[in-house]
């Protein structure tokens, strides 16, 4: 993974806090995502798959169920900086409808 290409996927608001949620917790279903970022859900499953797009989450089903994780093939690297910058912009997630530490999946 080339660092332009990292970046650039992360570019956007919603995409951003996607990966946020995602290197925070282990799994989360679309569901979760529009609870979490009061987003509709369109929304989310348009940039969930474009974050996929660029490799960096996966899925799994679980019957009607989609689960979202980070790739297991993201290098350390790309983990390392998310989880830097969570830990430095705590804020960002709480412009959503709960606060980051309100959380609770």
């Amino acid at each position: 993974m080339q660092a332009l290409n990292f970046y650039k996927c992360l570019s956007d608001h919603t995409r951003l806090k996607i990966m946020f949620l995602l290197s925070r917790d282990a799994e989360l279903c679309v569901c979760e995502f529009v609870d979490v970022l009061d987003e509709i859900q369109p929304k989310i499953s348009r940039h969930l798959a474009q974050l996929k797009q660029c490799g960096l989450i996966q899925h799994r089903r679980e019957g009607h169920w989609v689960y979202y994780r980070l790739h297991d093939k993201l290098p350390d690297w790309c983990r390392e900086s998310l989880e830097l910058a969570l830990l430095n912009n705590r804020d960002f997630l709480d412009q959503g409808k709960t606060t980051f530490s309100d959380i609770a999946l």
